[in-house]
């Protein structure tokens, strides 16, 4: 496989607590990865190591071949986009100056935009549909319209690979729909997205390759998404059943 991200024997402490121990598992360049699994089994803390939010007690993370590590958080920032799960604090600006945030690692200490970082922002709020709202503060707006916003910010940070915690958190079915159809047009442009989902019938929808944590903080499954799916880890791991229906003439999976 040739590996986007590759997490070999990573251990994450936290004080004295030990949250990740000694996990291995890569993402494949270039295509959808859902990283799926119960709350509290690990996902976040996996994800967080990549912008430095999990600090690595052991072992190592590669960006292609290039050890994260090696990277300063701002060559980390230009070429991993990440979307965190919860953001605390809702910043009271106008949409287009939050999307713009996602061309800070290119700005240097002035801040000041050229036309190719304009055009990367315009092209991010029309890629998920808000550039009527560029004037809107983003204090104003609905939870599922405001995660939107941040989507647009990781978009116009222009990276090849991008991490996605949770994006469909408050949007409704319409809007969900959107996001996944987003995701598919980025894999089409050779981009590498890696995301946690919970909606496992989405997750077999999107997916082209799947990693399932388990509630002891282990991988109980690693790749194709087809063979994961037949494989029974997701059932185990969410303690639900898999049926597969015809809908439309396509073969869905669902989880019930």
């Amino acid at each position: 496989m040739n590996a986007a991200i590759r997490f070999e024997n990573v251990t994450v402490r936290v004080g004295r607590t030990e949250i990740l121990k000694d996990l291995s598992v890569s993402f494949p360049k270039g295509r959808i990865s859902v990283l799926l699994g119960p709350n509290g089994c690990g996902k976040t803390t996996l994800l967080q190591c990549l912008n430095g939010m999990s600090e690595i007690a052991g072992g190592h993370v590669f960006l292609g071949e290039t050890d994260l590590s090696s990277l300063s958080g701002n060559e980390r920032a230009k070429r991993i986009a990440f979307l965190p799960q919860v953001r605390s604090i809702i910043p009271a600006i106008p949409v287009q100056t939050l999307v713009e945030h996602g061309r800070f690692p290119y700005l240097g200490f002035s801040r000041r935009m050229g036309e190719e970082d304009r055009k990367a922002v315009r092209d991010a709020m029309k890629a998920v549909g808000i550039s009527d709202l560029k004037e809107r503060y983003v204090d104003t707006l609905s939870g599922g319209v405001r995660q939107k916003v941040f989507i647009a910010m990781v978009l116009a940070q222009g990276c090849e690979t991008l991490v996605l915690d949770e994006p469909t958190t408050f949007l409704d079915p319409a809007a969900q729909r959107e996001i996944m159809q987003l995701l598919c047009s980025l894999k089409a442009q050779g981009k590498t997205v890696i995301t946690v989902l919970h909606d496992l019938d989405r997750a077999a929808d999107i997916a082209d390759y799947i990693v399932v944590m388990t509630k002891e903080r282990k991988t109980a499954a690693a790749g194709d998404a087809a063979a994961v799916l037949k494989s029974g880890a997701i059932e185990s791991a969410f303690d639900v059943q898999r049926a597969e229906v015809n809908a439309g003439g396509r073969l869905r999976q669902i989880f019930y």
